[in-house]
């Protein structure tokens, strides 16, 4: 059975995190550019579906951490957040017709349905993280893991985890709505070569 994650309680611990949790934000959000420059479409859906699972960890531990608590009562102004503005274009270009979806406003407390973007959720995650990561880069640990972490409750925890829904979602459904005929073509053609 493997290791399961303890929640961090030591300085120790907690610095340990803040260097996993800069580490997986930092390749969520190249991973994220790449895929919002457009250079493989092809792969779009298996890569965010791959960073995603990863990204959503990660919020889990932060999420099963005790609060961390901020050294000072506000936290430092460590400069302005990125604009994501054409992250989110190159996301809903690469989605074309893929990036809607339909969401509950609050899965526990309403049954009221709205809808979502998976280049909108992209944004709002990488924008969290980047945000904990200027924090990190200026030597602020504690404020990155609280960031991170209330953002997480917060925010970008719900989005990543609809964004894994809908991804694994539009995987099922490129790989397993195939026309029946297609199918049995490939099926005759692999075993009659």
């Amino acid at each position: 059975m493997p290791k399961q994650p303890r929640p961090a309680s030591s300085d120790a611990d907690l610095a340990e995190l803040a260097d996993i949790t800069a580490a997986e934000a930092r390749q969520f959000s190249l991973t994220i550019a790449d895929i919002a420059s457009g250079a493989s479409p092809e792969t779009a859906l298996s890569i965010a579906l791959l960073a995603t699972a990863d990204v959503v960890a990660i919020g889990a531990r932060l999420g099963a951490i005790s609060d961390v608590i901020l050294d000072e009562r506000y936290e430092p102004d460590d400069g302005e957040d990125a604009d994501l503005a054409a992250l989110r274009a190159g996301l809903a270009n690469v989605f074309d017709g893929l990036d809607e979806y339909a969401d509950l406003v609050d899965p526990v407390t309403s049954a009221e349905v709205t809808t979502g973007c998976l280049s909108t959720d992209f944004a709002v995650i990488v924008g969290a993280l980047d945000h904990g990561l200027t924090h990190y880069d200026q030597g602020h640990v504690t404020e990155a893991l609280w960031w991170w972490q209330f953002s997480y409750l917060s925010d970008w925890g719900e989005r990543a985890s609809m964004a894994l829904r809908v991804l694994l979602g539009l995987l099922a459904h490129v790989r397993l709505d195939a026309d029946a005929d297609l199918i049995a073509e490939a099926e005759f053609d692999a075993l009659h070569p």
